[in-house]
């Protein structure tokens, strides 16, 4: 008898044991099972729709292998597409940058009070609580050739007939760029302010002591103690901008003829304007790609900063 108490109380002890190591599993469950259904079913879909050509539309789609990439990167618009995003990508990154750390500067100055940098903080923020749909028909009313933007041009005499920035090839590249970098730049501010306020005072006061001015503080202290907040805001910024796409559809719509068109719109119009899911699939395998070699780098960026 006590040989059987002893194995049902083992028995027992492993049950417990086992239920106490599947536990976190079980409350992962739910997440992990929303991650495969929506995020790895679909990408391993895209890419095995890459290689196959009438996806979707034809029930037995053919087997191609390469046949669609050679196709994306012999067309000239999907090269046009990459140029505009290089451009809008690269500005927008720079821009952000030295935007969101001059407005962080500004914030963390002594110089002002504390109920001023309040009402500061509250306006600087503002274009990041917006949506893209409120920002795109924000600009999109300012921008119009009747808008606010031309009349006040017209009224201090910089220009002398209403400008078509987002209807005219020579403007609307510059006109998108610049309302994603002002919708973009307090992610910057806000992250690099929390950095600023985590840097020790006692830093600063060692470098005035040695005789350090404002300029080589900025550059021997300030700059190396964000290294490693600047590295991921970029890291993190770059592919969010180069998946841009909700702004750039409501605003211009890749236009005029092609002078917007990036990379996310290009996808979309194979997929849902040509209905070519294949060309579609293999541009964003490409995209894919560059986001993933970026998202390595970030991942190990994040491992060595820890």
């Amino acid at each position: 008898m006590k040989g059987n108490d002893k194995t049902s109380s083992r028995s027992k002890n492993n049950q417990a044991v086992l239920k106490k190591k599947l536990m976190p599993y079980a409350y992962l469950a739910p997440t992990i099972i929303l991650m495969v259904v929506l995020l790895i079913v679909p990408i391993v879909m895209v890419i095995q729709y890459s290689f196959y050509d009438n996806v979707i539309i034809n029930k037995n789609p053919v087997f191609v292998g390469l046949e669609n990439f050679k196709k994306i990167l012999s067309d000239s618009t999907f090269y046009v597409a990459v140029k505009n995003t290089l451009f809008f990508v690269a500005v927008s990154v720079i821009a952000h940058l030295i935007i969101g750390m001059f407005f962080a500067m500004l914030l963390n100055t002594r110089y002002l009070g504390d109920k001023t940098k309040g009402i500061f903080r509250v306006i600087y923020a503002l274009p990041w609580m917006f949506t893209a749909s409120v920002i795109a028909i924000l600009w999109k009313m300012m921008l119009n050739p009747n808008g606010v933007i031309n009349y006040l041009l017209q009224y201090v005499q910089l220009t002398g007939e209403s400008i078509e920035w987002l209807g005219s090839r020579q403007f609307a590249l510059l006109a998108v760029t610049f309302i994603n970098i002002w919708s973009g730049y307090p992610f910057y501010m806000i992250s690099i302010l929390a950095g600023l306020q985590g840097i020790s005072t006692d830093l600063y006061e060692a470098s005035a002591l040695d005789g350090a001015n404002s300029i080589q503080t900025f550059f021997r202290i300030t700059i190396p103690q964000l290294s490693p907040i600047l590295i991921s805001l970029i890291m993190l910024d770059f592919v969010w901008t180069i998946q841009q796409f909700a702004l750039i559809w409501m605003t211009t719509g890749g236009g005029p003829i092609n002078a917007t068109e990036m990379v996310s719109t290009y996808i979309y119009k194979q997929g849902f304007s040509k209905y070519q899911y294949s060309m579609a699939s293999a541009s964003a395998v490409i995209l894919l790609i560059v986001c993933t070699i970026i998202a390595i780098f970030y991942v190990r960026h994040q491992k060595a900063r820890e």
